[in-house]
């Protein structure tokens, strides 16, 4: 038997041969055979230990240097146009070695951010210790994982903060990236299959602690599943698409067409242009053009980008990001109606009469150029009489002529009456470090009106063009409420002093004179809430059930196929239906119709959903500074174990927990939606006015925890109430008579009657938080 080499021969024998480093090769290297390769484990093992080999799967190598085989992620060119490559491979103690890249004449062109795979050599200069040659160029989106990170003695784990994750990933000693034990990491997968069996992954940045601002949107990604990476083969779709031409278009460039967004907005997928209407048939009336980006034109049927904006189904909204449904490359750019810019669209060309009605439409396939990116406070600002330099010029011919059609079209919607809800928007703005600056409520301008307008008759061209033709399309469905909602939020609206009429067909306007009856009352917002809650919820289908909400007959979402995988399958329908191509709606679109109505559905539940959750986050990071300071609030949901109070200068939701509210029992009236106690006889019941104390505030869970204070003014003292001295125990069955007694607005009346919350969170105060109107 050959006698078992040293340590040193062993070192010297892997770093002369790094492509022979397994247990086997050396073994042969050596002669070592049957028995004495237990000794020789002993001596691997006993060198892995003190650090001076390292093992990646059955290859052992010096962790001072690189593989000669590595992963490399390609940097951006420096001053004198050398590309350098970072080495994902490196676990010395020391700072990572510098890697230059070496291209060959036959090697494809790489750019910052390609992942090569890479033989090296070793040249230890000045400026770099190893040459690097292309192998091959490998995917560009490794899977990632968002968890927590848990450091033990070598290296560490990652538990996953999915909910369907059913396993932890291995975290190399070398790959953690300084990380600390219990924060939040994103990493991405280094090997399916590591230490003890887990995976292995490489933390790739450190987010810090988990209820940290910047963590916050991710969290919720990761939670509801709302895909966040694109596949390589999307982006390389996206990145090979060309700007399309007039071939085949209408050439509308020389229509004054404008966007007109938030001034924060990254891309602008609509314009406008209205003009007075020539026509000597049609005095007073407008001529009013709606263009949205053909977003059609670079997704096609079948293709990888349609797979995955379809799996998406829409873009999300974060405060501090956007998880858009089509790769920047579009979303961006191509499909972004940039000022000064020829871009492909979809537009359709409306005629309305001076009472707003709309008398004729026609769609077009162009090719246009706006002529001004706005904002809607420099549009309003300009409207008010104080236009800037860029407004200034555009004010007498196109922004004047948008706000005359508008008013033309705000006397239909009038008469038209549909839902009008006043819900105001909250906006979370956040530092540049992800801090939570301020919690504001958006004032709602003209000019959001004026858009708002226009994009509602551009669907509706859009639905009534396509039932016409007899196209296969989805319309965006609103139903009507039951009867049971609507003799809850009667019996609401009755407990609270106003009437919602009984016994006719309900009509928005019914529901509409019972939100002006309340408007200025401290029960508005009441109002305004039951009557949300009542509402069904809208949804996509390729059946024509109509728009509640809106009052409409025909109702179908056209104008941003940018973040709405709806609006694209309608572009496609309108391709299909005017034969302006061979992109328009596929045999496959029409066949999977129903399931994409479904599942485009729940994706918008799903964001709705995640974007509510990062709110209440990002109010709970908020607020934590000012645990113990007192709100003014308003109680908005009633449960067995505490109510709902819904502050005032935020619009963030607490739980007042039962057992706070002293020693007494409470008994629990569902069908009231109140609480009574049994000793003092108070009742507590949605609508009424508070004053709370923060008593707690969790940014991870977005949790809030108050204390009751004051209701209507007076001092709450447990277990009895200000006024009366001794307790008196009352039968929780006498609740409402009590309080039709005393009449809404007295201390201790039970306002509104049945129509609020259930007893859960999730149903009480979900809707509440509204940050955007959906359509």
């Amino acid at each position: 038997m050959a006698e078992l080499p040293t340590k040193t021969q062993l070192l010297d024998w892997i770093t002369d041969h790094p492509t022979q480093t397994s247990k086997r090769d050396i073994a042969k290297a050596f002669g070592v055979k049957g028995a004495a390769r237990i000794e020789l484990k002993r001596l691997l093992k006993e060198l892995e230990a003190g650090g001076q080999l390292q093992k990646a799967r059955r290859h052992y190598r010096d962790p001072d240097k690189l593989p000669p085989v590595s992963v490399l992620v390609i940097l951006a060119p420096d001053s004198d146009g050398d590309l350098y490559a970072k080495p994902l491979e490196w676990h010395g103690e020391g700072p990572e070695p510098r890697v230059i890249y070496v291209p060959r004449e036959s090697d494809p062109a790489l750019g910052e951010g390609d992942r090569i795979l890479g033989r090296l050599t070793e040249n230890r200069t000045d400026d770099y210790q190893y040459e690097a040659r292309l192998i091959r160029r490998i995917g560009h989106n490794p899977r990632k994982i968002l968890g927590i990170y848990r450091k033990r003695t070598e290296g560490g784990r990652i538990t996953p903060i999915d909910k369907g994750a059913d396993r932890e990933w291995h975290v190399p000693a070398g790959a953690t990236h300084g990380a600390r034990d219990g924060e939040l990491v994103e990493a991405e997968q280094a090997s399916p299959r590591g230490k003890l069996g887990l995976p292995t992954a490489r933390i790739t940045e450190r987010l810090g602690d988990p209820s940290a601002p910047k963590a916050v949107s991710l969290i919720a990604i990761h939670q509801h599943g709302i895909p966040d990476d694109f596949p390589d083969r999307v982006i390389d779709e996206a990145d090979h698409m060309k700007p399309a031409g007039l071939s085949g278009r209408e050439d509308l460039c020389a229509l004054p067409l404008i966007t007109i967004d938030p001034s924060d907005a990254r891309d602008h997928d609509d314009a406008v242009f209205a003009e007075p209407d020539e026509d000597p048939k049609n005095v007073g009336g407008h001529v009013v053009w709606v263009a949205i980006a053909d977003v059609a034109h670079y997704v096609r049927p079948g293709s990888a980008l349609d797979a995955e904006a379809r799996t998406r189904g829409n873009s999300t909204y974060f405060p501090d990001r956007v998880v858009p449904m089509l790769p920047d490359r579009l979303s961006g750019d191509l499909c972004s109606l940039h000022e000064g810019v020829p871009r492909a669209c979809i537009a359709v060309r409306m005629r309305i009469n001076a009472d707003g009605q709309k008398i004729g439409h026609s769609f077009h396939r162009g090719l246009m150029r706006s002529v001004a990116s706005l904002s809607y406070e420099e549009v309003q600002q300009a409207l008010d009489g104080a236009p800037n330099d860029k407004c200034g010029p555009l004010l007498e011919t196109i922004l004047k002529p948008l706000q005359a059609a508008y008013h033309a079209t705000a006397r239909a919607r009038d008469l038209r009456q549909p839902l009008d809800l006043d819900l105001p928007e909250r906006r979370i703005e956040l530092s540049e470090t992800g801090e939570v600056k301020s919690v504001k409520f958006k004032e709602r301008l003209e000019a959001h009106r004026l858009i708002e307008e226009f994009m509602v008759l551009a669907n509706v061209c859009a639905g009534e063009t396509l039932t016409h033709k007899r196209s296969p399309l989805l319309f965006r469905v609103h139903e009507e409420p039951t009867p049971e909602k609507m003799e809850a939020l009667r019996e609401t609206a009755q407990a609270s002093g106003f009437t919602l009429a009984k016994g006719q067909v309900l009509h928005t306007r019914h529901l509409n004179k019972l939100l002006h009856d309340s408007a200025g009352s401290e029960l508005s917002e009441l109002i305004n809430m039951a009557t949300l809650r009542s509402m069904t919820q809208a949804y996509y289908s390729p059946e024509n059930f109509g728009h509640f909400g809106l009052a409409l007959k025909t109702y179908a979402h056209f104008t941003s196929p940018i973040r709405r995988y709806s609006d694209l399958i309608v572009h496609r329908g309108l391709i299909a239906a005017h034969g302006w191509g061979k992109d328009g709606l596929s045999p496959d679109d029409i066949d999977r119709l129903h399931q994409t109505a479904e599942h485009i559905s729940e994706t918008e539940r799903r964001s709705m959903a995640a974007e509510r959750d990062t709110t209440d986050r990002y109010l709970a990071a908020y607020l934590s500074e000012r645990v113990g300071n007192e709100f003014g609030g308003t109680i908005a949901g009633i449960a067995r174990f505490g109510l709902f109070v819904n502050l005032d200068e935020t619009g963030a939701d607490g739980l007042v927990p039962i057992r706070s509210l002293g020693n007494e029992f409470f008994h629990y009236d569902r069908e009231a939606q109140s609480l009574m106690g049994s000793d003092s006889g108070r009742v507590i019941t949605l609508g009424q006015r508070v004053t709370v104390r923060l008593t707690e505030a969790v940014p991870v869970t977005g949790g809030l925890m108050l204390e009751l204070l004051e209701i209507e003014g007076e001092q709450v003292a447990p277990g009895r109430t200000p006024d009366r001295g001794r307790p008196v125990r009352r039968a929780p069955g006498k609740a409402r008579a009590k309080s039709a007694k005393l009449g809404p607005g007295k201390p201790g009346a039970a306002k509104p009657g049945r129509g609020g919350p259930k007893s859960s969170r999730s149903k009480s105060t979900a809707r509440r938080k509204v940050t955007r109107k959906r359509r």
